[in-house]
Order: C-alpha cells, then structure tokens, then sequence
C-alpha cells in the first residue's frame, strides 16, 4: 500500500461551522497539520485549544499562504466568502466552501472563473445531500425509477430563529433574503433530483415582509420555475415562523412526479417530538447570539448537520465532511455541490428575488450584471 502525505487544512471561520468540520478533521488520519483563523481571536483560540489544532491566526492570507496548507475549508459568515476563496486559488487549493460563493452574482460569476480558471477542485457546502433518504431518492431518480420528471414540489418551513442568527452581524441586508441564504438548500436539492432535466428557462415569484420587514429581510417567497422540457418546479420558502415553532432548522415537504412513478417526501421532523418543562432552547447557537424564546416542545433531528450524543455531532455534516476529506486524500467521487452547482443556485434565488420585486417574470439564465442592475 502506497503511503500518502498527510494534509495540511487550513479552516477559516471559526464559528459554529468551522468548529463542527474542525472536529472532524481532527479525528480524519488523513489530516495531520490544522491551522485555524478568525477575526474573533477568543473563539479562534478556544477552538485551536479545543481540538489541539497546530496553528491559529486572524489573517486568513497568512494562514493560507502558510506552506503546510494543501486544501481549505471557507466556513466564514456568508458575505465574507469571496477573499479567501481567491487567496485559496491563487494557490490552488481545493476547497470546500460554505454557500455561497457570494451574496452578489457578479462577484459570484467571477469567483466561480477564477476557480475554473485556475483548475481547482472546489466545492460547496450543501449538507443535505449527504442525508441518507435524499441519497436513495437521488438513486431512484436517476436509475429511472419514476421516469422522467414531470413536476415538482418543495415547501420550507423555518422559525425566525435562522433569520435573526443570519443577520446579526451585518447590517447591509439586501440579499440575505429567505431564498438566498436558506432557500438555496431545497432549490439545489430539487436540481439535484432533476439532474440533467435541470434546465429552468424562467421564473415567477412572489415575496411577503410583514413580520421580517423591519430586520431588512423577506417573511417568504413563493415561485415557479419551467423547465426546458416543460418540468415544473414550484419552490416555497418562509422562515418567519414564530420562535417557538418546534422544528431547530428546516422542515420540508418535497414532492417529484414522473411519467412512471412518484416519490413523496416528508422530512417535516414530526416523528420524533419530545415535549418538557425545561427550555429546548435553539439548536444553532453561535457565540454571541441570543435567542428570547421559550421552546418547550422540539422536532428532534431538524437541525441539518445532525444531533448530538456523548459531546460529538452525528448526521449530515458528518458524512458530508469525511467524504471531502476521502475525496482530497483518496481521490474518491462524491455527491457534492460543485462550484458551478453553487453560482447557478445563486443565481435561481436572486432572480426568484428580481422576479418578487418586479412583479414579471424572468427569462433565464439572465446575465449577473442585469440581476444585480435589477436587484439594485
């Protein structure tokens, strides 16, 4: 058996993220050097001294110019992505990157060429697919199971708690809408299960900001996307559920009929509920972040990376991380969101946005410098 150099990782971001795929890193034997950084240097340290990292800086470009580093994870706040991106294709790393590549489609658009550009292997945090009953629907659907694809359905419920955990730290809030930030998972899930069907030529929307208005941000937004071949996708998001509202994250219904056969899926997280005296508190819980709610009633397993038992996190992230790491030291296929996945899924949740703003439908694809012009 051939012996294969450890990896050196550099994992930028030191939040709730960051500090789950640290962890895993940790405990990958493929990794053998982990430097760390964050402009919050008390939770970078913590983490650094938590897992026993090797290094911790707050300047990302240090750390990724450092010559231990051979691949990066981007697990920043989601409008902070773009720089360490570039500084990790200038010396082309691959890289696994929380979505998106960035909150503007241009900036987008040009991140993505410079990662085709320079041929590194990038991909992008979509942790859901790496959920058991998602992989065996995506297999279905494309073993031919239910032929071809003919509608589809997506519904997602959120309480406010995501929102407000989102754009605390930020006040330009223009494109941190329900579709960009969360949204974007179902989306891609759905264009996922369609594969090569997943062709959308336009998109209607509409969006509603009774409660969430005065955070900056959108309650919901409903839309309709048509396929090349006449598939309809309708995709419905609202996170603006009461806090109290049991489910941690997501709760989804997705739907996919074909000309043989349909696949229902209810991932709503009703089956296990556990109900008490005592605070269930919020599932997702970065530092700083405080959340004014009683929950005394909880959908267990809604928080999408996965739950947590003896102290470590088990589920979606998991799989999703170990399977990055097995395709950077092993070489291995996996089932991740590409860079290019990632820019298109922007761009489908903007013009939703440009579509709900506007009142018309949208042709597509549309150039990112008329989404933005239009968005502006």
């Amino acid at each position: 058996m051939n012996e294969r150099k450890q990896i050196g990782l550099a994992v930028i971001g030191c939040g709730v993220v960051g500090r789950m795929r640290s962890t895993f890193a940790k405990d990958y034997p493929g990794i053998g050097w982990i430097g760390l950084a964050d402009i919050n240097e008390d939770l970078g340290k913590k983490l650094k001294d938590d897992i026993e990292a090797d290094y911790f800086t707050s300047d990302f470009a240090e750390l990724i110019a450092r010559p231990e580093v051979d691949a990066v994870i981007v697990a920043t706040s989601t409008w902070s992505h773009v720089d360490p991106i570039l500084a990790a294709v200038e010396r082309k790393l691959p890289m696994l990157i929380e979505k998106p590549l960035a909150t503007d489609a241009v900036q987008s658009a040009m991140v993505l060429k410079a990662i085709e550009d320079a041929g590194v292997d990038a991909v992008v945090g979509y942790t859901q697919r790496f959920r058991r009953r998602f992989l065996v629907v995506k297999e279905r659907i494309q073993t031919g199971h239910i032929g071809e694809a003919t509608a589809v359905v997506v519904r997602a419920f959120m309480n406010q708690m995501a929102p407000t955990g989102e754009l605390r730290l930020t006040q330009d809030r223009r494109h941190l809408t329900p579709m960009v930030v969360s949204g974007t998972h179902s989306l891609d899930m759905a264009m996922w299960m369609l594969g090569d069907q997943a062709k959308p030529v336009s998109v209607y929307a509409k969006s509603t900001d009774k409660i969430m208005g005065a955070m900056g941000t959108k309650d919901a937004t409903f839309g309709v996307f048509t396929m090349e071949d006449g598939t309809i996708f309708s995709m419905n998001i609202c996170w603006a559920l009461p806090k109290v509202w049991p489910g941690a994250v997501y709760g989804l219904e997705i739907g996919v009929v074909g000309d043989k056969g349909v696949i229902d899926i209810e991932d709503t997280h009703r089956d296990v509920i556990i109900a008490s005296e005592l605070n269930q508190g919020p599932a997702y819980r970065p530092d700083g972040l405080k959340i004014e709610a009683n929950r005394n009633v909880d959908f267990l397993t809604s928080f999408p990376p996965g739950d947590l038992h003896d102290g470590e996190l088990w589920g979606p992230m998991r799989e999703e991380t170990n399977s990055w790491f097995g395709r950077i030291y092993l070489g291995k296929e996996t089932p991740h969101a590409t860079a290019a996945e990632g820019h298109r899924n922007l761009v489908l949740t903007m013009a939703m946005d440009l579509s709900a703003k506007t009142g018309r439908e949208i042709q597509l694809p549309i150039d990112p410098v008329e989404l933005m012009k239009g968005l502006a």
